[in-house]
C-alpha cells in the first residue's frame, strides 16, 4: 500500500467525457435499482390496504421496523463494493470474487443472528412502536413471517456490492425489477387468491426476497467457477470482512440516530408539524435516491482506480462526480420548488399542514446542492475504503446536530427551524468530507487498503 502524492489538476474535456460515460453507465442502472427497492413496501401497502385499516396500520408498523433493520446493514453492500472493486482494479478477479463470497457468507451469518433475535423480541418491538390494540396482531403476524426473509435481504445487499465492485449495476437493476414483479404477483395470489390476508402478503415478500437472493447467487457462483474462485466459507476472510464493515456500521447508526432524533423533535412540536415533517422526510429520501446513484458509481469507480494504482484517475473522476452532485442537487432543488403545487395535494389537504410544510420545503430545496456534495464524497470515500474516517466524521456530525435539534422546541422554534438544523447536519458532513477529500489521505492504492 502506498499513499498518493499531491493531487493533479482537473483533466481536459476529453477525459471528462470519458469519466461522464463511466459515471452514467453505473449511476443510471443504480438509480433504477434504488427506486425499485421501496416499491416493495408500496406494493404491499396498496394490496393490504384493501383488507382494512387495522391491517394497513399493522403493516406500517412492521414495515418500519423491517426497513430500519435492513438499512442498518447497508454496510454489507458498501464495504463489499469497495473491497471487490480494488481487486478488480488490481487485475485479480479470482480474489475479487473470493472477497465477495466472504461478504455473502457474513451476510448469511448476520441474517441468521437477526432472525434468532427478532422472533422472540417481535411482541415487545410492536408494543414499543406504539401499535394500537387492533393493529398489533397484524403487525406481529407480518413481522414474524417477514423476518424469515431478512437473511435473503442481507445476502442481496452483499451480492449487490459484489456486482457493483465488478462494475455491474445492470444486473442488480434486473433483479430488483424481477423481485418487485414477483412480490406483487405473489402478494395478489396469496392475499386474495389463497385468502391468507396480511400473512399472505408477508409470505409473498419472503418468497420474492429469497428468489432475488437465489438469482444473485447464480450470477456470483457462475463468476466464481469461471475464474476458479472458492465458494467455501473462509473464517479469516469473513472476519476481515466484518472488521472492514464495522466503521461503516458506526457511520450508518450515527446517521440513523440523527434522522430518528429529528423525527422525535418534530413529534414534540405537535401533530401538524410531525405530519408535515413526515412528508418532508419522505421527499428527502426520494431525492436521496437520485444523489445516491452517483455515490454508488463513485464506490465502484474509485475502488477500481485505486486498486489499479491510478491516483490521478481517482482524484479526477472524484472531482467530476462532485460536479455532477452539485448540478444534480441544483436541478432537484429547483424541481421541488417548481412542482410543489402539484405534489403537496397528493400528501395532504389540511391547510395547517400545508402552512407548516411550505417554508420548511424551501429549506429542503435550498439544501439539495449541499446534499449532492455530501452524497458523492461519501461514496468516493467509501470506495476508497476510508470507513474509519467516515465513522469519526459522522460521530462529530451527530454531536453538533443533536444539541441544535434539541434546542428547536426549547427556543420555541417550529418545523422550519428544525429543517435548518437538518441543513446544519448536511453542512457539517460536507465540511468533514471535503477536508478529507482535499487532504489526499484517502488516496491509498493497492488491492487491499
Amino acid at each position: 500500500m502506498t499513499q498518493a502524492p499531491a493531487l493533479p489538476a482537473i483533466p481536459e474535456a476529453g477525459p471528462k467525457r470519458r469519466h461522464d460515460r463511466e459515471i452514467l453507465a453505473l449511476a443510471v442502472p443504480a438509480f433504477g435499482s434504488l427506486v425499485a427497492e421501496p416499491l416493495f413496501v408500496m406494493a404491499d401497502s396498496a394490496i393490504v390496504g384493501h383488507l382494512g385499516t387495522p391491517q394497513l396500520a399493522g403493516l406500517g408498523v412492521a414495515a418500519a421496523l423491517l426497513t430500519t433493520g435492513v438499512s442498518i446493514f447497508v454496510f454489507l453492500a458498501y464495504a463489499t463494493t469497495a473491497a471487490v472493486a480494488r481487486r478488480v482494479g488490481a487485475g485479480d478477479l479470482p480474489s475479487a470474487i473470493r472477497q465477495g463470497m466472504d461478504g455473502i457468507w457474513l451476510a448469511l451469518l448476520l441474517g441468521a443472528l437477526v432472525v434468532a433475535s427478532l422472533l422472540p423480541a417481535a411482541p415487545w418491538l410492536v408494543d414499543a412502536f406504539g401499535a394500537s390494540e387492533t393493529a398489533a396482531p397484524h403487525a406481529l403476524t407480518y413481522l414474524r413471517i417477514s423476518a424469515l426473509g431478512l437473511p435473503a435481504m442481507l445476502m442481496v445487499l452483499a451480492a449487490t456490492g459484489v456486482l457493483r465492485g465488478l462494475q455491474d449495476t445492470r444486473t442488480p437493476l434486473y433483479v430488483a425489477i424481477g423481485g418487485f414483479t414477483a412480490n406483487t404477483l405473489l402478494n395478489i395470489a396469496l392475499v386474495y387468491g389463497a385468502g391468507l390476508g396480511i400473512a399472505g402478503s408477508a409470505w409473498g415478500t419472503v418468497l420474492a426476497q429469497w428468489a432475488m437472493a437465489a438469482a444473485y447467487l447464480v450470477v456470483v457462483v457462475r463468476g466464481a467457477r469461471r475464474h476458479g474462485a472458492s465458494l467455501r466459507p473462509d473464517t479469516a476472510g469473513i472476519r476481515a470482512c466484518a472488521q472492514a464493515s464495522a466503521p461503516l456500521l458506526v457511520r450508518t447508526l450515527s446517521l440513523r440516530a440523527a434522522l430518528m432524533l429529528a423525527t422525535s423533535v418534530a413529534a414534540r412540536l405537535g401533530d401538524t408539524d410531525i405530519a408535515a415533517h413526515q412528508i418532508l422526510i419522505s421527499l428527502w429520501s426520494l431525492l436521496a435516491f437520485s444523489l445516491d446513484a452517483i455515490a454508488i458509481a463513485g464506490q465502484s469507480i474509485i475502488g477500481r482506480y485505486l486498486g489499479a494504482g491510478d491516483t490521478e484517475g481517482a482524484r479526477a473522476v472524484g472531482r467530476r462526480m462532485v460536479q455532477w452532485g452539485i448540478a444534480s442537487g441544483v436541478v432537484l432543488g429547483l424541481l421541488v420548488i417548481l412542482t410543489r403545487p402539484l405534489f403537496i395535494p397528493l400528501f395532504t389537504s389540511d391547510p395547517a399542514v400545508e402552512a407548516a410544510l411550505l417554508p420548511a420545503l424551501l429549506v429542503l430545496a435550498v439544501s439539495q446542492p449541499i446534499a449532492g456534495i455530501v452524497f458523492v464524497l461519501d461514496g468516493v470515500l467509501i470506495g476508497a475504503g476510508d470507513g474509519p474516517y467516515l465513522a469519526r466524521a459522522m460521530l462529530v456530525t451527530l454531536a453538533v446536530f443533536a444539541p441544535a435539534a434539541l434546542l428547536v422546541p426549547a427556543l420555541g422554534g417550529g418545523l422550519t427551524m428544525l429543517w435548518w438544523a437538518m441543513t446544519l447536519l448536511m453542512l457539517v458532513r460536507m465540511v468533514t468530507l471535503q477536508l478529507r477529500a482535499r487532504s489526499g489521505r484517502w488516496l491509498v492504492t493497492g488491492a487491499t487498503r
